[in-house]
């Protein structure tokens, strides 16, 4: 298993945290996008810092730029960084798209799919010349071009949840950025990834999995995963609409359905501490590696059993504590890679 890390670049501390992350072995970092800074600009600045990690957004809002746009963007990081860029995508959600963009959250799937053929088409130097449902290049009465940078290639991962989605990354990406993921309880997610892959001839080995979580070492198991669990009630409550939240529909599909209507309806019936409260524990430990490193490493057996090829581990505290973290998390994976199949 390869370890990620998730970094946010606020200030040179953020950038001190991921060069030192690149020398104690972080396969990759992943720099998010919400409605403050972008994803793209940090990592133009990391690509000048860096030497071996990769350099992937975590993630870009599909329909925020245009195709052809991101698909420059994209080109200009993979040569600035010398090949390591790597495209993450993802159709974010209703709020974000119409709230802050403006743009018309429809046919998400559609659109993700139309993206990334246009991004392969311009990076490949081929004729942009497309038809879709959502975009139409050129438009009519305009002329066809090609992209002026030389051909390149950019790995492309999807952020994804619900099951159409899931089948789009099986079918068409290099990875899978998942969320909400319990290990023991996560099948449907990879019946869905596999639909996808064999509609398009491949398998699930050929798609890098990456799955993001929590790591705290500690010694308080209990005290952990109570206030993990505690976090989730906003993701559940708050994130999307009362009837389109991607997350829920994710942990219905694990069995906690009655659970996070439960919690749902308190978070916005205004009684935020009892919604917290709610959140089932198991819900906060098995997204996440918290405890003992004995511990932790039961939990990352379990990742692997699944097919999670990569962590994307989200740190917390100064940059000293998250290093430590970072550096006990790789020693641990090693040990997990090493032992007998």
């Amino acid at each position: 298993m390869r370890v990620a890390i998730a970094a946010s670049i606020n200030g040179e501390a953020d950038v001190d945290f991921v060069v030192q992350a690149e020398r104690l072995g972080a396969d990759s970092v992943w720099v998010p996008e919400a409605w403050g800074y972008d994803a793209l600009t940090p990592l133009a600045f990391l690509a000048a810092r860096t030497t071996t990690i990769r350099l992937g957004t975590g993630i870009v809002q599909v329909g925020a730029r245009t195709p052809t746009m991101l698909a420059m963007s994209a080109a200009s990081l993979q040569t600035m960084s010398g090949g390591r860029f790597v495209l993450g995508l993802g159709s974010s959600g209703p709020q974000i798209m119409e709230g802050w963009h403006g743009v018309a959250f429809g046919s998400a799937v559609q659109a993700t799919r139309e993206t990334m053929e246009i991004v392969r088409m311009v990076t490949s130097g081929a004729k942009v010349e497309y038809n879709g449902e959502v975009y139409t290049i050129p438009r009519a009465g305009a002329k066809a071009i090609r992209s002026m940078s030389p051909p390149t290639t950019v790995p492309m991962y999807i952020a994804a949840l619900g099951p159409r989605n899931l089948e789009l990354t099986g079918e068409l990406a290099d990875g899978w950025i998942g969320n909400a993921f319990i290990p023991e309880r996560g099948s449907s997610f990879f019946d869905s990834l596999r639909a996808g892959a064999i509609r398009s001839g491949r398998t699930l080995q050929s798609i890098d999995m990456l799955m993001p979580v929590g790591v705290e070492f500690t010694d308080d198991f209990d005290e952990a995963a109570r206030r993990h669990a505690s976090g989730y009630a906003f993701t559940i409550g708050a994130m999307g609409s009362k009837t389109q939240n991607f997350y829920n529909a994710a942990f219905t599909r694990q069995g906690f359905g009655d659970d996070v209507e439960a919690v749902q309806r308190l978070w916005l019936d205004g009684r935020r501490d009892e919604a917290r409260a709610r959140v089932p524990l198991e819900i906060g430990w098995g997204t996440n590696l918290l405890g003992t490193p004995e511990m932790v490493k039961d939990r990352l057996r379990a990742y692997k059993r699944t097919g999670i090829n990569t962590l994307q581990a989200k740190l917390s505290g100064g940059v000293e504590a998250k290093l430590d973290t970072l550096a006990q998390l790789i020693e641990l994976v090693a040990e997990v890679d090493g032992e007998p199949k």
